[in-house]
């Protein structure tokens, strides 16, 4: 996966949150002593310390916490695309489970697809998944009330 500019790099830990993904669906570790979710993987519960845990399907819903709208000098790959927005959403069941991703005009529009003007802390948004890199599909945001 890691073998073009913008795939990610998956570890042990987080490989499940691809695998998912591929299937088009979000789903993030729980612990099974304590009941809390955990992101970014972990093989140990940092709420109690258990190592026992499952892959939970979320609703794909949250909300915009925070963003940015970066500028030159950029990495080569994404100076193409320029200007884009990065998102941190902080998911409906658990607002401190919080994701990074990109808001996007629909789920295989380009970076640039959203006008940064039109973002909003706390705007309402979900997750689509679509391919963010060669043979790796993983999820975007769209806002819930474009």
């Amino acid at each position: 996966m890691a073998d073009h500019p913008l795939a990610p790099v998956v570890d042990e830990d987080g490989a499940p949150f691809w695998e998912y993904a591929a299937r088009g669906e979000l789903r993030v570790p729980a612990c099974l002593s304590c009941g809390l979710l955990r992101f970014p993987p972990r093989p140990c519960c940092p709420h109690c310390q258990s190592f026992d845990g499952e892959w939970r399907r979320m609703s794909g819903r949250g909300r915009i916490w925070s963003y940015v709208v970066p500028h030159p000098p950029l990495l080569p790959a994404y100076a193409e695309q320029a200007p884009y927005n990065a998102v941190i959403v902080e998911l409906a069941e658990d607002p401190l489970i919080r994701l990074v991703g990109n808001l996007v005009a629909a789920p295989d529009a380009p970076l640039n697809s959203m006008d940064p003007s039109r973002i909003r802390i706390g705007a309402p948004v979900r997750a689509a998944f679509a391919e963010i890199a060669p043979g790796v599909t993983g999820p975007r945001w769209l806002l819930e009330r474009p």
